[in-house]
């Protein structure tokens, strides 16, 4: 039986290391690539033993105004992430409370979608509006795909929450909205953060609709990263420091908060 255990333990160890293996080797190699010089990143094969060249990472703060990218790309995910929080939350208490199925199902085709399928008819509507290469443009583009998140996530979370709380709360005299701030809100924490970290994480990391919508003013930071590659060559270096820079502000943010992930989106799933 020890020795059946053992075994069990040693192949579902070895399981684990190919999973990691598999999932950390393409961000291993961006960064490994990122301290290599264009002639080390272009030779076959591979070079895997080098001096580290540092250059990349001063050429992505030197050559294109990268602090300025960060500066857009944070000042949209906040927006983005905040907006998505005001009005998810409502949306999803109320298809929770008075079960409005259809509104769900409506607010999903924003998900599923592709968001191909949004840009030419975006693009149209704000050449229209002037407001191409600005902030309001891409802010609620993003919104477009990170709202449905929100309202699904959220509405299994109020769809947990038992009524007799709420309906303990209006005969003390709160009203619908007293109850949703005070008592529906509170107890939802968890998936309020989850959904939070998620909007953030998504919108930070769009490339699509920055690209198409943005020009210099509102330029993001995967956008920014695009200018390495060039129509006669690719800057190998400078596009994965670029990309490591994108990368290591999302990656840090996931695992100190990994906690909080987990917790809000298994939050309710166990039943006592």
């Amino acid at each position: 039986m020890a020795v059946k255990k053992g075994l069990i333990g040693f192949l579902w160890y070895c399981l684990i290391s190919v999973i990691l293996i598999v999932f950390l080797s393409p961000l291993l190699w961006m960064i490994i690539s990122s301290l290599k010089t264009q002639s080390q990143n272009i030779t076959f094969p591979p070079v895997l033993l080098f001096r580290p060249y540092f250059q990349n990472y001063i050429n992505v703060f030197t050559q294109v105004p990268f602090f300025k990218y960060i500066c857009n790309s944070i000042i949209v995910a906040i927006a983005t992430t905040g907006l998505a929080l005001v009005f998810g939350l409502p949306a999803a208490y109320s298809i929770s409370r008075y079960h409005q199925k259809s509104l769900a199902f409506t607010a999903l085709i924003g998900r599923i979608a592709p968001g191909i399928s949004f840009v030419l008819p975006l693009y149209i509507l704000f050449s229209h509006l002037k407001l191409i290469d600005t902030y309001p443009a891409l802010i609620s583009t993003h919104l477009i795909r990170i709202l449905p998140l929100v309202i699904w996530i959220m509405v299994g979370f109020f769809d947990d929450l038992p009524t007799d709380l709420e309906d303990a709360a209006r005969i003390d005299g709160c009203s619908i909205l007293g109850s949703f701030f005070r008592v529906a809100l509170p107890l939802t924490t968890p998936g309020i953060a989850a959904a939070a970290i998620l909007c953030f994480i998504f919108s930070w990391n769009d490339f699509l609709f920055a690209l198409i919508l943005t020009g210099n003013k509102a330029k993001t930071l995967p956008v920014a990263a695009y200018s390495f590659i060039g129509y006669g060559e690719i800057d190998w270096g400078g596009l994965t420091a670029a990309a490591t820079v994108i990368t290591l502000p999302a990656l840090t943010l996931a695992l100190f908060i990994q906690k909080h992930i987990v917790k809000g989106l298994t939050f309710g799933a166990v039943k006592g």
